[in-house]
């Protein structure tokens, strides 16, 4: 998903905060095309703010690109819906925001999942963050930004595998909420309208890193990360 504007950084950067270099000049989203295609992953991007620079950062990687001309006024549920024909494929799928850099060993971690739909979250940050579960055994029973910190269990990391097995239901999930003219929600509100219905994993990838941008002070630690990254290969 990497058609927002990202407002909040917007004020500090002239581009899409997914186009940041962060490593060796390869921007967070060439760095996760990457990381998918090796694990064997086709690759879908839905564009929209400043659309043609991902089609210049990515080119030569063979990604399949659908674009939301809403994208000013609608939130990342229609976005979904305009590449809506790839969740009628016979696989599993992964969705995931492009703002999120996330090492290998975690994308490794929600491929190996066998629930039907499962969740990346970490368990280790509670009291600082963007988004929040409460689970119990394991299980998301209430979500939120909002969450008291004493209620919350971990913090949303902000992508999630669906078993081909749920995607005729999730599709009917998204379809409806669009004809209900609900477009300013995120495509995890899908999930979460049927958290009474279905069972919603959300598993535990602390203490492997991961940081979504949301500001530059997130992007600094992603820098920091992949610095110490290759300074201990460098040894």
């Amino acid at each position: 998903m990497a058609a927002g504007i990202g407002s909040r950084i917007s004020r500090e950067i002239s581009k899409p905060k997914s186009l940041l270099p962060v490593a060796d000049n390869k921007s967070l989203i060439r760095y996760t095309v990457e990381m998918l295609q090796n694990a064997g992953i086709e690759v879908v991007v839905i564009v929209g703010y400043q659309k043609e620079l991902f089609y210049k950062d990515l080119e030569g990687l063979g990604v399949k690109f659908y674009y939301n001309p809403f994208y000013r006024v609608t939130n990342s549920i229609a976005s979904l819906w305009f590449a809506r024909e790839e969740l009628s494929v016979n696989d599993d799928i992964i969705l995931a925001n492009a703002d999120v850099y996330l090492e290998e060993k975690i994308l490794n971690t929600l491929m190996e999942s066998e629930h039907e739909i499962t969740f990346l979250a970490d368990y280790s940050r509670i009291e600082e963050g963007d988004y929040f579960f409460v689970c119990e055994n394991g299980l998301v029973k209430k979500y939120g930004k909002d969450l008291s910190v004493e209620e919350r269990t971990c913090e949303y990391v902000g992508a999630a595998k669906i078993s081909k097995t749920y995607l005729s239901k999730f599709r009917e999930v998204m379809n409806r909420m669009i004809e209900a003219e609900e477009y300013h929600t995120w495509w995890e509100t899908i999930f979460y309208s049927q958290c009474n219905n279905v069972d919603l994993h959300a598993i535990d990838i602390s203490p492997l890193f991961w940081a979504e941008i949301d500001y530059i002070e997130d992007y600094q630690r992603i820098i920091n990360h992949v610095r110490q990254k290759q300074s201990n290969i460098s040894w």
